[in-house]
This record gives C-alpha cells, sequence and structure tokens, in this order.
C-alpha cells in the first residue's frame, strides 16, 4: 500500500511539474539550437493519398480535444456554479463533444498512420521519434475514449470533479493534488499519465510546430501550402 502511495504521489504530485519543465526548456532549446528542425517535415511531396482528409480530421480533433480539456479541467467550480452548469451537465457534454473530437482525431491518426507505414518511400524517411510520436498519441487517444464508456457508470460528475480539482490544484501549485485522484479509476490515470508524457515527448519530435500556430494568430489563417509534381 506505501508503495502505491508514494508511486501515485509521484506520478500525479511530481512528475507534472518535471513534465512541464521539459516541455518548456526543451522546447525552449530546440529553437535556440535547432531552428531548421522547427517543421512538420511533410511528406505531401513523397505521396499525397489521403493525406489531406488525415490531417484535417486529426488537427481538428486533437484541437477540440487540448481545448476541451483545458476549458474543462481549469474552468474554476465557481464560474460553472454562477453559468448554472452542474457537474451532471458538465460531464454529459464532456462525453458528448469529446467524443465527437475523440473519434475525429482517432479517424484522421489512423489514416495519418497507415500513409506512413505502407508506403515505401514514406516509411523510408519516418524517424522512430515519428513512430513514437503517432503510437503515443494513439494509445492516450484510445484511453481517453475507452474512459468514456466507463464514465457512463457514474453519471453523478463526482470522478470529474476530483479530475478537475487535481488539474486546478497543479497547475496553481497546492500541494495535496495527487491525493484527490488516489482512488479514481486506473483507466483515468493511465490517460492522465500518457497525456502528461506528451509533453516530455513534444519538444523532441515534430510537435513544436504547434508552437507556431499558438505564437502567431495569422499564421492560424494561412494558406495552404501546395506541393505540385513537376
Amino acid at each position: 500500500m506505501f508503495y502505491l502511495n508514494y508511486l501515485n504521489q509521484f506520478l500525479f504530485g511530481i512528475y507534472p511539474y518535471i513534465a512541464l519543465a521539459i516541455f518548456l526548456l526543451g522546447s525552449l532549446v530546440r529553437f535556440e539550437r535547432e531552428q531548421y528542425t522547427w517543421k512538420t517535415d511533410s511528406s505531401q511531396v513523397l505521396h499525397r493519398g489521403q493525406l489531406p482528409l488525415g490531417n484535417i480530421l486529426f488537427h481538428v480533433g486533437i484541437l477540440g480535444l487540448f481545448f476541451g480539456h483545458a476549458v474543462g479541467l481549469l474552468t474554476p467550480f465557481a464560474v460553472w456554479q454562477a453559468l448554472g452548469v452542474t457537474h451532471e451537465l458538465k460531464q454529459m457534454v464532456a462525453m458528448v463533444a469529446g467524443g465527437a473530437f475523440g473519434l475525429m482525431c482517432l479517424a484522421g491518426l489512423l489514416i495519418l498512420l497507415h500513409r506512413r507505414l505502407t508506403d515505401p518511400r514514406i516509411r523510408a524517411v519516418t524517424r522512430p521519434g515519428d513512430k513514437l510520436l503517432l503510437v503515443w498519441i494513439l494509445v492516450t487517444l484510445g484511453l481517453g475514449l475507452a474512459s468514456i464508456v466507463v464514465s457512463t457508470d457514474h453519471m453523478d460528475g463526482h470522478v470529474m470533479g476530483l479530475l478537475m480539482s487535481w488539474a486546478q490544484h497543479i497547475v496553481t501549485f497546492r500541494g495535496g493534488a495527487a491525493g484527490l485522484i488516489a482512488e479514481v479509476p486506473w483507466i483515468y490515470k493511465a490517460h492522465l499519465f500518457m497525456g502528461i508524457t506528451l509533453f516530455v515527448i513534444f519538444p523532441f519530435t515534430r510537435m513544436v510546430h504547434a508552437w507556431s500556430g499558438f505564437a502567431s494568430v495569422t499564421y492560424l489563417g494561412r494558406a495552404w501550402q501546395l506541393v505540385r509534381p513537376r
């Protein structure tokens, strides 16, 4: 029991700060030392196929999930109460919206994975880090979708409230965060761990290009990059 408590404390009380430090410092070092690698390494010139469809589904889905998690977990309880949103309603909205964006992201990710692993030319230029990233996102996404199914067994919003309290304790540097989710079902913890670790992986993969979008509003409305054969 002591071992499990210590593990819970490390994974959900200490590890998030380690991941955040690696995420921020690693991104800064990557930008400072390797600016020419600050890109997505588009493979459209090698094979177009279903790239546009997969790209759109994946990016719309993952952005919806990111902002949905951020708003859902980090908005103070007082704000939801002032808006008249109960835990039950919030959980229902999170399940429906999360399921929709999750399935969209999953469809796009599977298209991109299939394209990257089955086309010989694209597979030849795919680095181990790219494969790790895509598989890690796939597992994280699968756990998240599975947690929606588990959530149907407790629609009172209690577990969601615990997860919100944990996230808000972490970002405000308050103690006792790990204890709040000690009794939360394992699938939520597994999803949290995988999601936190994405921040560790982030600076060392093509994901760093996401900073460009968040740093520049005009980047989001930029025209598509066209790649044509000669």
